[in-house]
């Protein structure tokens, strides 16, 4: 088969992509692993900025998002025994941010796809990229009927994930890797359970961070810090819902959290990664294959989806007038608003956490600095400029 542009993953950044593309007459195709109730199933991400919702509903895929999501104006902060709002529509000029589920975002752009009759192949796993300083790109991949083919194409984007095989079809001299592994995971559930607040809140504890948000107004996402070397089998629900309730308690009785059966449970170790370049040849990263954030900021989703609007932009540009200066420009624009996200998410995160290594008077400077964020307009601001997203250049 032959196509204009060949994408490798289908999770928001792929299908973001193929469907900007489409609407701008560029041809592509998109090839994914999994099968499709797989890829519509995998909870993942649930925040997503104010421009991300714009590009979405732009898109022509947002209806679902503008009737069920749920609109957030702020969050809060609790720490010693307090919550504290930010309040996200005053600090930003009406700015917010909305909570839909990633897999929500994904059903809605695969479904797109199919109405349309676009190539979008499931359970197609690509074994190799090559071709990438010739005329054409060739993907080689075994098809859901075990047959090899082979793809030839103009660009290929790796929207693979960090796993992927894209980003290791570039040679390792031409790579520039920067990472951090963080002493500590989130061990994350679902629950059918009522949300605990109609917004996020943070907590910062003496026993672990916590995290109260939501995927509906009857399912719960919450979250407790853990060791990295715990296991889910180590937390029975019981033990889980107890330690929710202590991190969130005070003398003042907290909120209200109703237990309710965990529909999913998982653990999440915490990491920084970038890659640098995000382009080799014809050969582009986006998404997870291109970097990845702590998702104390929750960010993942939103920079993936930031990425392919920028390259979307590139090769409509290529492809309507020739011009390339885009396509060559897609690396460092992209670059300089992932190292902001990845400057926030790690903000937030080291602020929030509990290090296990660190003095007391380290501790007594996180409680500054939460105080300091949520007793000065400017700090407060900050944060809530980065929470709804930075704008797009």
């Amino acid at each position: 088969m032959r196509t204009q542009v060949a994408i490798v993953g289908a999770g928001p950044a792929g299908l973001a992509l193929a469907h900007l593309l489409h609407r701008r007459g560029i041809e592509s195709i998109v090839l994914e692993s999994r099968s499709r109730a797989h890829v519509e199933r995998r909870v993942r991400a649930g925040v997503l900025e104010a421009g991300s919702v714009d590009l979405l509903l732009a898109m022509g895929v947002g209806e679902r998002l503008r009737r069920e999501g749920l609109v957030h104006r702020g969050i809060a902060l609790r720490f010693a025994d307090t919550s504290h709002r930010i309040d996200f529509d005053e600090l930003t000029g009406g700015q917010t941010v909305t909570v839909y589920g990633q897999q929500e975002v994904v059903k809605d752009l695969i479904a797109a796809r199919a109405a349309l009759g676009l190539p979008l192949l499931f359970e197609s796993e690509v074994s190799a990229v090559n071709g990438l300083h010739g005329d054409r790109v060739a993907i080689a991949y075994r098809s859901a009927d075990g047959i090899e083919r082979i793809i030839r194409a103009d660009y290929v984007v790796g929207c693979d994930g960090f796993h992927g095989v894209c980003r290791r079809a570039i040679p390792a001299s031409e790579l520039r890797i920067y990472e951090r592994d963080f002493p500590f995971s989130w061990l994350g559930i679902l629950a059918q359970s009522p949300p605990v607040s109609e917004e996020l809140i943070y907590t910062h504890h003496e026993r672990g961070f916590a995290l109260v948000s939501m995927r509906s107004p009857t399912i719960s996402r919450l979250y407790v810090q853990c060791a990295n070397d715990e296991h889910v089998d180590d937390w029975s629900d019981d033990r889980f819902w107890t330690e929710l309730r202590a991190r969130l308690a005070s003398d003042a009785g907290g909120p209200n959290v109703v237990a309710g059966p965990i529909l999913q449970k998982g653990i999440t170790p915490l990491r920084s990664f970038v890659a640098e370049p995000m382009r080799y040849g014809r050969l582009f990263l986006a998404g997870d294959a291109a970097h990845i954030v702590p998702p104390t900021g929750a960010k993942g989703m939103n920079m993936a989806l930031a990425d392919v609007r920028v390259l979307a932009a590139a090769l409509d540009a290529f492809y309507a007038r020739g011009d390339d200066g885009l396509l060559e420009a897609y690396s460092p624009t992209c670059l300089r608003r992932v190292w902001r996200t990845q400057r926030f998410s790690a903000w937030m995160t080291s602020m929030l956490h509990r290090f296990a290594d660190v003095s007391e008077f380290d501790r007594r400077v996180q409680l500054a600095e939460l105080d300091y964020v949520i007793s000065s307009r400017a700090a407060s601001q900050t944060l809530a400029e980065n929470y709804v997203g930075l704008a797009f250049t």
